[in-house]
């Protein structure tokens, strides 16, 4: 038989994590009751549980804003959520915050992969090719050459490929599905803008 969960626990777990209601309920059930389990167990749900909230729809949200100290450069962030709940979340404003901070240091041009114009995908792939003809490179290596060199210009160009600046270890992507763990519900980067006086 299910134990029964409070509300106040459910509260107190959802305060602590962001997560939504039935992911706690869920936590709680099978911790126990035991918070620190529970909040182990949304933890060890991790990046599945963002997959799994990919395809819903996020049309809260806020958006985030980064000024530099010197007042020459600056940036913007749509961050979408579900719900308004996660919305005013310190965490999900937090993220938007710190992507802004992120997008106006690293100045991605895109912001996934699959936003990269076909044309300048393939002037890039011209550019690197030519780069490893005039290196005399043998064929057989310059296609996996080449493969590296586009990989990195992803890595340097595309906001969620792009390495986050608090911990050059994960992606902006993974950093973002950590937060998505841990709310329970789906959150994206719908777009953002970087400015900088003179450019």
């Amino acid at each position: 038989m299910d134990m029964e969960i409070s509300a106040d626990l459910v509260k107190r777990l959802r305060e602590m994590t962001g997560a939504g209601v039935m992911l706690c309920k869920e936590a709680l059930r099978a911790s126990k009751g035991d918070l620190d389990g529970a909040v182990e167990y949304l933890r060890k749900k991790g990046t599945k549980t963002a997959e799994s909230k990919a395809g819903r729809a996020a049309k809260a949200g806020i958006i985030g804003s980064y000024i530099h100290h010197n007042l020459m450069l600056g940036s913007l962030v749509d961050l979408r959520c579900e719900t308004d709940f996660v919305a005013r979340n310190e965490d999900f404003r937090a993220l938007a915050r710190e992507l802004a901070m992120h997008i106006a240091t690293s100045r991605p041009r895109f912001l996934a992969r699959t936003q990269v114009p076909p044309e300048v995908v393939e002037k890039e792939k011209e550019i690197y090719t030519e780069q490893v003809k005039a290196e005399g490179k043998p064929p057989q290596a310059a296609e996996k050459i080449v493969a590296g060199k586009m990989e990195s210009f992803f890595k340097e160009q595309c906001l969620l490929d792009q390495p986050f600046f608090k911990d050059d270890k994960v992606s902006v992507a993974d950093h973002v599905k950590a937060l998505i763990a841990r709310m329970g519900e789906n959150i994206t980067i719908e777009r953002f803008s970087c400015f900088a006086v003179g450019e």
